[in-house]
């Protein structure tokens, strides 16, 4: 068997954490292969919304194992927080949520650097969720980061201290914030009881074996495919690769390894934090998009910059993931729009393309196509056939300009609310 692999095609906050929920019962495993505690996975069933930030949305169905892989950073005061959360919620995770050994660490210390970094920028700043996700990145690939592993080691207290006095030393050349260091560590150090308590493996033997044995595999991505730190809207982006590539080095499986990939795209697009939108709308309508959408970000709270679909950079990301088929979510959201544009193509001085830029600069402007709205609710439809014509005919449209097949449509936030076309 392959692993199956399902990303967001635009900044994040597509509805990946629904789509997850409901296809997790076709699976013996979901997977989380990069990111951190900065994405937010929001999942609404029996009338109750459930936010995860690093536990795989798999959680919630009852025999599935879920994974925590490699490429994803730990912060373990969060991390105990979200399985008090499903306690709270009766979720019985015991023997089925896993830990990657090789996972790295979030220390409090991160989590300042992030904090101090992002003030030294003025109003360079990029965005950052502030949960410490850059820093811990950097000490990875700079060969001094401290990982799960490392806390059953009779040295990892030296470990840890060594590593947050450098940070320390960093900290004296950036602006002072507000941040209880003293009182972070201490709960910091507390969590790491709960983490102890999470069976550890060696995941990328855990996942190969389950492959071998001919288990479904649904490798979950957080963020979106525009974040991704090589060919996101750099310097705008995370820290890891968020695209169909990240899940090789994520869960340690060779490319062959990979099966269908199901890009989520909305039916209009967001984005958090700093960084180029093409598509953004400054005017009513884009407040409208925002609160007809309830966009507000899952894990910081702040209210999303809306606008139209892009589809340029939705056929950017189709290309680099290698996308097999298309979610299109929130579709319910544009219920109550007479015109619902699309953008087909950019201009940039004087000239039209259809690529997404080196760098996306004020002089890049989007052609659009209007598309008639439905003006109706979807609240009970099921089946494509029974959309309204107008609706019909804008996901046809998409379908044929993306050239790749839509199979499935979510009409609300619940599981429940969704037009499965295929079965995957």
């Amino acid at each position: 068997m392959n692993i199956d692999v399902i990303l967001g095609l635009q900044w994040g906050d597509e509805g990946k954490g629904k789509i997850v929920d409901y296809l997790a019962d076709r699976y013996d495993m979901v997977a989380r292969f990069q990111g951190g505690p900065n994405a937010g996975h929001t999942l609404v069933f029996d009338d109750k919304k459930y936010v995860l930030h690093t536990i795989p949305s798999g959680i919630f169905r009852k025999n599935l194992v879920n994974l925590i892989g490699n490429g994803v950073v730990i912060d373990p005061i969060t991390f105990e927080k979200e399985l008090i959360n499903l306690q709270n919620a009766s979720v019985d995770y015991s023997n089925r949520l896993f830990l990657s050994q090789k996972a790295h660490l979030i220390l409090p210390t991160h989590r300042l650097l992030d904090a101090a970094n992002e003030a030294a920028k003025g109003k360079s700043k990029i965005g950052s969720t502030l949960r410490g996700i850059g820093p811990t990145y950097m000490d990875r690939t700079g060969r001094n980061s401290l990982r799960v592993g490392d806390i059953h080691k009779d040295d990892f207290i030296e470990r840890y201290e060594k590593l947050k006095q450098k940070h320390i030393a960093i900290l004296t050349s950036l602006p002072q914030v507000d941040f209880d260091l003293k009182g972070e560590e201490k709960k910091w150090m507390d969590s790491l009881k709960t983490l102890r308590g999470i069976p550890q493996v060696n995941s990328e033997y855990f996942v190969n074996r389950a492959i071998r044995n001919g288990q479904r595999i649904l490798a979950e991505g957080a963020q979106g495919s525009m974040l991704d730190v090589d060919f996101g809207t750099y310097p705008y982006v995370t820290s890891s690769n968020t695209i169909t590539a990240g899940v090789c080095i994520g869960l340690g499986v060779s490319p062959d390894k990979i099966g269908e990939v199901i890009g989520i795209t909305k039916a209009y697009c967001t984005r958090v934090g700093g960084g180029p939108f093409p598509t953004e709308l400054f005017d009513a309508t884009g407040e409208k998009l925002r609160k007809e959408g309830h966009e507000f970000g899952a894990t910081t709270g702040r209210p999303r910059r809306c606008g139209w679909i892009d589809l340029p950079q939705l056929k950017y990301t189709i290309m680099l993931n290698g996308v097999t088929q298309l979610v299109l979510t929130k579709i319910d959201v544009l219920n109550s729009f007479d015109e619902v544009e699309v953008a087909t193509s950019y201009q940039i001085n004087g000239e039209t393309t259809e690529e997404v830029p080196y760098e996306i600069t004020d002089e890049l402007q989007p052609n659009y196509i209007s598309h008639k709205g439905w003006n109706q609710s979807l609240e009970g439809i099921k089946i494509f056939n029974q959309l309204p014509d107008t609706a019909q005919k804008y996901i046809s449209e998409l379908e044929k300009e993306l050239q790749v097949p839509i199979t499935m449509i979510s009409t609300g936030p619940d599981r429940k609310e969704l037009i499965s076309r295929t079965v995957i």
